[in-house]
C-alpha cells in the first residue's frame, strides 16, 4: 500500500517495505556501509567530506544518481552566504532532476527559486512541502518516485566559484510503486515586464494525466497602487478561451485577504505569515541588494509567496495551461498592471513529458 512506505502520522506503526539510504558527500552513491568514510585531521571517518568543496563556473554536478525503482523522500540543500560578489547565487545555482531514462529535466529551476526562495534571496519558509530555516537550509519534502532510475544535477551558471555546497538526498528502494504512479515535475519562468491585457503563464504545454500540485510567485511591483486583483484561471483538457477554474484575485488564490493588512499605531501594514498549504514568506519595500540612496526607495516592493495544493489537487486527463492576470485597484478602479513576475509550478503527471523551453540565460533571471 503507498501509505505504507511514503510516512505520515497514520502510517507510522505499519510495518515499511524497502531500502532506505542516503546520499550527500560523506556516502555520494547512497552505498550500504560506506558512509562517512572519508579521513579528516581528526582521523579516519571524523566529518572528512561534509561538503562539495568548489563548484566551478559552468560545471555541471551530479548530486544524484539512484539506479533501480524508489522514492525520493527529502532533500536538504545550502550554499555559502552571500557577499557582495556573489549576490544572485541563489538564481544562477540551476537544479534539474531526471527521471527514469528521460534526455530533458522534469524539474529545472534556479535553486532558490524552487525552495520558496525568490530574489535571489533566502527567507523562512514554515510549510508542509517546503521548509527554509536560518540560515537558508533549504528542505523539500514533495515524495519523487522513480521506476527505474532518478538522476538529480546542479549547474552553477555564477561568474566565480562556489566555494561550498552542502547536500542530503534521503530516498527509499523499494518494489512497489504502482504503475500508474504519477512522476513530480517542476518548472521556473519569468517576465521581466509583463503585458497589459495578457495574462502570465505560470505554465503550459503540459501533455498527458496529472494534477498540480503547487505555484510559487515572485513579484516586484512595478507600478504604484495595489497590484493583487488578479486572478489565476486553469484550463483543463482542452479549455480554450475561458477556463474550467477561475480564481477571484491574487492575495485571495494565496489565502490572504484584503490586502494581507492590517493597522497598527495608526498606519497600514502588510502581513507576511507561513501555513502548511499557503504562504506570504517574503517582503522587501526595495531591492536589498542595491546600496545607495537613489536606488533603495519604496518604489519597487518585491513579495514572494506559495500555494499548495495538497488537500485539493488539480486533476487534468490530457493537458493544461495555468495563468494569472496583472490586475490592480486605485482610486478610480481596477487598472490592468505591468510588474516583474516569476513563478515555479509544480505537478504531478505520467511520462513522457513535453521538453521545456530552453531557461533564460543568468542575467535575465537577475533581480532588476
Amino acid at each position: 500500500m503507498y501509505q505504507s512506505f511514503i510516512g505520515g502520522l497514520g502510517s507510522l506503526p505499519l510495518a515499511k517495505h524497502g531500502k532506505s539510504r542516503t546520499i550527500n558527500c560523506e556516502n555520494p552513491h547512497g552505498e550500504k556501509g560506506k558512509g562517512g568514510m572519508a579521513e579528516s585531521a581528526l582521523g579516519p571517518s571524523r566529518k572528512g567530506s561534509p561538503c562539495i568543496r568548489g563548484l566551478a563556473p559552468g560545471s555541471v554536478t551530479t548530486l544524484a544518481e539512484i539506479e533501480g525503482s524508489g522514492i525520493i523522500q527529502h532533500i536538504w540543500m545550502t550554499v555559502t552566504d552571500r557577499t557582495e560578489k556573489d549576490y544572485y547565487v541563489l538564481r544562477d545555482l540551476v537544479l534539474r532532476m531526471y527521471w527514469d531514462d528521460e534526455e530533458t529535466p522534469s524539474v529545472e529551476s534556479p535553486l532558490g527559486d524552487f525552495f520558496c526562495c525568490g530574489f535571489g534571496r533566502g527567507c523562512i519558509v514554515n510549510s508542509m512541502p517546503i521548509v527554509v530555516n536560518p540560515t537558508r537550509g533549504m528542505n523539500c519534502y514533495f515524495p519523487m518516485p522513480f521506476q527505474k532510475k532518478a538522476r538529480i544535477t546542479l549547474e552553477n551558471q555564477h561568474e566565480t566559484e562556489v566555494p561550498a555546497f552542502f547536500y542530503q538526498i534521503d530516498y527509499l528502494l523499494t518494489d512497489e510503486l504502482p504503475k500508474d504512479i504519477g512522476y513530480f515535475h517542476a518548472q521556473w519562468k519569468r517576465e521581466l515586464i509583463t503585458r497589459r491585457q495578457k495574462d502570465y503563464t505560470i505554465l503550459d504545454g503540459v501533455r498527458g494525466k496529472g494534477h498540480y500540485v503547487g505555484t510559487y510567485m515572485a513579484l516586484t511591483a512595478l507600478e504604484r497602487y495595489w497590484w493583487g486583483e488578479g486572478e489565476i484561471k486553469f484550463y483543463l483538457d482542452g479549455d480554450d478561451k475561458y477556463p474550467t477554474i477561475c480564481g477571484t484575485g491574487t492575495e485571495d488564490y494565496f489565502g490572504g485577504a484584503w490586502s494581507f493588512a492590517s493597522q497598527c499605531e495608526g498606519r497600514t501594514v502588510e502581513n507576511t505569515y507561513c501555513t502548511p498549504f499557503m504562504g506570504y514568506p517574503y517582503y522587501s519595500h526595495h531591492d536589498t541588494s542595491v546600496h545607495n540612496f537613489y536606488h533603495n526607495d519604496d518604489t519597487l516592493p518585491q513579495r514572494g509567496f506559495y500555494r499548495w495544493h495538497i488537500m485539493d489537487p488539480v486533476l487534468f486527463e490530457e493537458d493544461l495551461r495555468v495563468t494569472i492576470q496583472q490586475i490592480g485597484t486605485c482610486h478610480k478602479g481596477n487598472f490592468e498592471r505591468q510588474d516583474d513576475v516569476a513563478s515555479v509550478a509544480y505537478w504531478y503527471q505520467a511520462e513522457p513529458h513535453n521538453p521545456f523551453a530552453p531557461l533564460v540565460k543568468k542575467e535575465d533571471r537577475w533581480p532588476r
